[in-house]
């Protein structure tokens, strides 16, 4: 019910004097007195009625408790589940998100493994290297007191990392960023350099030297790493190739032979705090497992003295191009292949991108004179001819719709087929090779057979990256007029280790043995492995072999050949020129020559085969035994020296070269 009022309380007032009465009359009847007349009352305002206290009513206080009650009940129950679905739920999912931030991650670099010429030494070897980095925040006006700190630092830096201070300054000016990369591989050298120079300036800056206490340079950091390093400057560089800026092969055998010297990288991971481990809380991990070393079949030395010799020529002749191959004609090892120009691997920077493949086995070129024993060896193999039969070569030949020609005009030549190989006969050529065959065609069949045989065509088995397996068309698809060039080396197309092996199969005893660049690999544990045997195949019988090497003795030992200045003192020398025309890639059509040299000696116990062409050559002379042949019997004589390769002290066996016509 509701509360009741309080009774009203009256308040005693002030004290009224009392009011006189009238007098009373006597008793007995007299008459009774009037009273006096009252004085009027005075008007006074009336008082305003008494204020009552105001009182506070409050209203029923259980609502707003049940509210209360229900809102933090919800509260606890949103923590409840909250709670529920970290510890229980997503448990695994937050535990490896703490482990992201309370474990710390790194990548163990795998040492790349060396790769070494056939004696060990080293051409491509892994050195220690730092890579430079730094902490931009360091350098914030705020924490390094100084308003242009990235610009000052760059400053000193670009000297020492061969940068510009330009774009130091920016990378140190990274925005919300704890790391910026300066510069990569740089040596020890470098790295000692930088540490001296921040030793100084951490000395300039105590407060006891006048500083803020705050070193400029102390945000500059660094990182373990190796660098790629080529000992030998432009040596080989062709083969080895190089690396990127990630360390992995990019060229050449680094690319080739990537997963084998690159090695696996490993692992380590550490509790941290604050950025720094815990040396309490140990480390796991993986190790890195080194790569493994890479023996070649090069010999360095022998490397050497081919590149020094076709390099000199290249110059001297102003050509585009040339390369020296050298081949242990036994094994198929190739002991040497040089390219100039070349590049340093060690300064990509300053690198021609036109000399940094391999092109010894990218170029597809047509060999000229040099093909004509793949000719010379169809025609005595299937028994056609013999190096006495008389050849008669006119000035001129007309087959097909062409009239052909040899390089010189001449008289009628009396050759003997001998004589032909000797004197390089175009025209000569095409006569024996015409006796292949019932018809033009059947001759086309037989020699194309023995141009696959040899390897032509089909690529190396090398491996190499970008090489060319060459251009032969199938002999159906022969034109009127390569019917008649390719037996004499033109409408077909080789590279440099290809024409090389040619003459490695004739010195073989008419045995193709693949031509090979890697003779093993060491693993981390030591041990050799050796590469597998290099595939071989029967060209040619020993008979033909050991004939056809009798009559490129010709070419070089009789006046009569083309290839005098290729002779040896003191060894039997077979060999042959070449001197084809070229065709110029951008013009599409034949400009220049492409001159050659190929042989192999001793020419009866064949050790060493050499081979050397130059493309383009704009001065002196373009003929291959002028400018190849030198150069052959350089790099000859140095290999022989080299692997002690004796003379046989036999005597040549002189085949006639021509033949008496009158009966």
């Amino acid at each position: 019910m509701p509360p009741q009022e309080p009774p009203r309380r009256r308040v005693p007032g002030p004290a009224r004097p009392a009011r006189p009465r009238p007098a009373q009359a006597a008793s007995g009847g007299s008459r009774t007195a009037r009273p006096a007349p009252r004085p009027a009352p005075r008007r006074t305002a009336p008082r305003p009625p008494a204020r009552r206290p105001r009182t506070i009513r409050l209203g029923n206080p259980r609502p707003r408790l049940r509210l209360v009650s229900l809102g933090l009940t919800l509260v606890m129950l949103v923590f409840v589940v909250r709670l529920l679905q970290v510890q229980a739920v997503d448990a695994s999912a937050y535990a490896a998100k703490a482990d992201k931030y309370r474990f710390q991650e790194y990548t163990l670099s795998a040492e790349r493994g060396e790769i070494t010429d056939r004696n060990g030494i080293a051409l491509a070897a892994s050195v220690d290297a730092y890579d430079i980095t730094a902490d931009p925040k360091l350098f914030t006006p705020q924490e390094s007191k100084v308003a242009d700190a990235p610009e000052q630092a760059a400053a000193l830096l670009a000297p020492i990392l061969g940068k510009q201070p330009a774009e130091l300054a920016k990378k140190l000016r990274t925005p919300k960023s704890r790391y910026t990369l300066l510069a990569r591989k740089q040596t020890p050298q470098v790295w000692n350099q930088i540490k001296d120079l921040k030793k100084v300036y951490g000395q300039k800056s105590q407060p006891s030297a006048g500083g803020n206490g705050i070193n400029l340079l102390g945000g500059i950091l660094s990182e373990p790493s190796t660098k790629r390093v080529y000992p030998n400057g432009e040596l080989a560089a062709g083969i080895l190739g190089y690396v990127n800026a990630e360390g992995r092969g990019a060229g050449g055998l680094e690319s080739m032979l990537d997963p084998e010297l690159a090695g696996k990288d490993g692992k380590i991971r550490f509790t941290q705090s604050g950025g720094r481990q815990v040396p309490t809380a140990g480390s796991q991990g993986t190790p890195a497992v080194p790569g493994s070393n890479i023996e070649l079949t090069i010999d360095r030395d022998i490397q050497w003295a081919a590149q020094q010799a076709i390099t000199e020529q290249v110059k001297k002749s102003k050509a585009d191009r040339g390369y020296v191959i050298v081949q242990d004609t036994r094994t198929g090892e190739v002991l040497a292949l040089a390219n100039a120009p070349g590049f340093d691997p060690n300064d990509l920077s300053a690198a021609n991108a036109a000399a940094m493949g391999n092109a010894a086995l990218q170029d597809a070129y047509e060999p000229g004179s040099t093909s004509k024993v793949m000719s010379m060896a169809a025609v005595l193999e299937e028994g056609k001819a013999a190096p006495g039969t008389h050849v008669t070569v006119p000035n001129r030949l007309h087959r097909g719709d062409r009239l052909f020609k040899d390089d010189v005009d001449h008289p009628t030549w009396y050759l003997t087929l001998n004589g032909v190989l000797a004197k390089s006969s175009n025209i000569g050529t095409i006569l024996a090779t015409g006796r292949l065959g019932a018809t033009q065609a059947e001759s086309n069949e037989v020699l194309h057979s023995y141009l696959r045989k040899f390897g032509i065509g089909s690529p190396t088995g090398l491996g190499y990256p970008g090489e060319t397996p060459g251009i032969l068309a199938k002999p159906g698809d022969w034109s009127t007029s390569q019917q008649y060039t390719i037996p004499f080396g033109q409408g077909l197309s080789v590279n440099a280790m290809q024409a090389a092996s040619v003459y490695s199969t004739i010195a073989n005893g008419g045995v193709r043995i693949a031509p090979t660049l890697v003779r093993g690999t060491k693993g981390p544990d030591g041990r050799f492995a050796p590469a597998p045997r290099p595939e071989e195949s029967r060209v040619v019988s020993e008979k033909t072999a050991k004939t056809l090497a009798t009559m490129l003795e010709s070419v070089v030992d009789d006046q009569e050949g083309t290839g005098t200045r290729a002779a040896i003192p003191g060894y039997r020398v077979a060999g042959k020129t070449g001197t084809a025309n070229r065709v110029d890639p951008e013009l599409g059509r034949y400009k220049g020559y492409t001159a050659s040299f190929a042989g192999f000696a001793p020419a009866d116990e064949p050790r060493i085969t050499v081979y050397c062409a130059i493309q383009n050559p704009t001065k002196g002379s373009y003929f291959g035994g002028q400018i190849c042949g030198p150069i052959y019997k350089k790099v000859m004589e140095f290999a022989l020296k080299t692997l002690h390769i004796a003379p046989t002290g036999s005597d040549p066996a002189r085949l006639p070269v021509v033949f008496d016509p009158t009966p």
